[in-house]
């Protein structure tokens, strides 16, 4: 027990320590400027070339999204969840060890490039991510933490980080174990995570984004609305790619029949459901 206590103590620690540094020591390095960059940046785009000319720039739940990406990222993490993880790592190692397990990585690829190393993490945790938003929807119990995430019924740029804090949870854990079994020589993968935040950001955008061919590989304003659309013919979802479209693409969960834009998001039952962060995050049902 003492020895979780000190790994908890060591990660607010720590992580109290990262938050100082990322606020008062900008640098291109720096996670938190980028977001408020780059969410300037979508919704100047959204105010010079909207796609849904009739939405208000400052659209319905806007202030709410915004809370919503800051505290994903930094209170949910400050409150729980940056001690929680390491805690599970630390004794998900342990087991594996107690059973002889002292090397997780089936593949090595510490010896490539490191932009090799960046492309191919790109792809697999991209897939992964995948996987994972399909399994949302699937699952009855998990679809009721991922309601949070479509019950955004004006589509903006800030859309992109309003989820249940569940789901940090799930992500992750969910990516820890294929992540680790790929022995990446590298650790900063600041600048993926940096290229999928601009990506999520620009799909959820109100903007027209025309991609010509490589809407086969990368997802947009138009392919992704339809994910949030409320009625389509597919009963567990449709266009599940985060950053790439192209697994929806290969899986045959694509669907576009139109640019759409004007479609009406959210999901049945939403005129009951919560409208505030507090009751959106302790529904259930």
């Amino acid at each position: 027990m003492a020895e979780v206590l000190q790994i908890i103590i060591d990660s607010y620690a720590g992580y109290w320590s990262f938050l100082v540094e990322e606020v008062l020591h900008p640098s291109w390095h720096n996670y938190f400027y980028w977001l408020i960059v780059l969410s300037i940046l979508c919704w100047a785009l959204e105010i010079v070339f909207p796609w849904r000319k009739g939405q208000s720039i400052v659209r319905k739940d806007f202030w709410l999204d915004a809370f919503y990406m800051f505290f994903n990222f930094f209170l949910f993490s400050l409150i729980a969840y940056n001690a929680i993880s390491n805690v599970v790592v630390e004794f998900f190692n342990r087991g594996l060890q107690s059973i002889g397990v002292t090397n997780l990585v089936a593949l090595e690829v510490g010896s490539l490039p490191g932009w090799v190393q960046l492309l191919i993490m790109f792809f697999v945790r991209d897939f992964i991510q995948w996987n994972i938003h399909r399994l949302l929807h699937r699952s009855s119990f998990l679809w009721e933490f991922h309601k949070v995430h479509h019950s955004v019924e004006e589509m903006g740029f800030a859309a992109h980080l309003r989820y249940h804090w569940m789901e940090n949870v799930v992500y992750r854990t969910l990516e820890y174990v294929p992540l680790a079994m790929i022995g990446f020589g590298i650790e900063d993968f600041f600048v993926i995570h940096i290229f999928s935040l601009a990506i999520g950001h620009l799909n959820h955008s109100n903007i027209k984004l025309p991609l010509g061919r490589l809407r086969y590989i990368f997802n947009s304003p138009q392919m992704h609305i339809w994910h949030h659309a409320r009625n389509i013919p597919k009963p567990y979802g449709v266009n599940f790619g985060l950053s790439l479209s192209l697994w929806d693409y290969i899986f045959k969960t694509s669907y576009q029949p139109r640019d759409g834009g004007l479609e009406p998001l959210g999901f049945d039952g939403m005129e009951t459901y919560p409208k505030k962060f507090i009751e959106q995050s302790l529904h259930l049902r």
